[in-house]
């Protein structure tokens, strides 16, 4: 409104000093390079907790850097670089919706074996792999307790599960004559019938 008006004008019509007007200016023009380059830190530490740290988490790791700054800091310099805390969601398996009578539970807990290659178990488990969730089948030979065979993929399917029984037949050198119960905990019923 300057431009129209006396500057004089303008600032006792809003009660405002002249100087702070052209405090204000100064400041615009003014850049903080150390404010920025803490913002640029935490935002580099944000990112490397995966948006999870908020600003108590992110106060303790610029202490351990060397920055000697409060959690109101942190907060303000969260607040500018537009950063939030989001805690990641928990992992949950899709519910089976119906049961399997039809596979019969051929190894009723004997878990003792005789022979090498006579009774195979897996298992599928989820790891976070940094941007995403990931899915590992492993094949165990129940008479040496060994992992005969392994497989990861991105989903928790029936060919993550070939995948390790297949390692698993080429790591124990093509068993022809052997009787194997494979026991997929959690999802072994769902997976078989895909």
């Amino acid at each position: 409104m300057r431009e129209q008006e006396p500057l004089e004008l303008v600032c006792s019509a809003f009660d405002t000093p002249t100087s702070s007007f052209y405090d204000y200016l100064h400041r615009q023009r003014a850049v903080d390079t150390e404010r920025l380059r803490l913002r640029s830190e935490v935002t580099r530490l944000s990112h490397a907790s995966r948006g999870s740290a908020g600003s108590r988490t992110l106060t303790l790791m610029m202490r351990e850097l060397g920055h000697s700054m409060g959690r109101y800091k942190v907060r303000s310099l969260m607040q500018e670089a537009a950063l939030v805390s989001k805690q990641p969601g928990l992992h949950r398996y899709k519910p089976c919706t119906e049961e399997r009578p039809d596979i019969p539970n051929i190894l009723d807990r004997q878990f003792d074996v005789e022979m090498p290659d006579m009774v195979w178990c897996g298992d599928i488990t989820y790891i976070w792999t940094g941007s995403s969730w990931s899915y590992l089948a492993t094949v165990l030979d129940l008479y040496s307790r060994r992992i005969v065979g392994w497989a990861l993929s991105s989903a928790p399917d029936a060919e993550l599960i070939i995948k390790a029984l297949d390692m698993a037949y080429e790591q124990r050198g093509k068993p022809q004559a052997m009787f194997f119960n494979i026991v997929v905990a959690s999802y072994s019923s769902g997976l078989l019938k895909q």
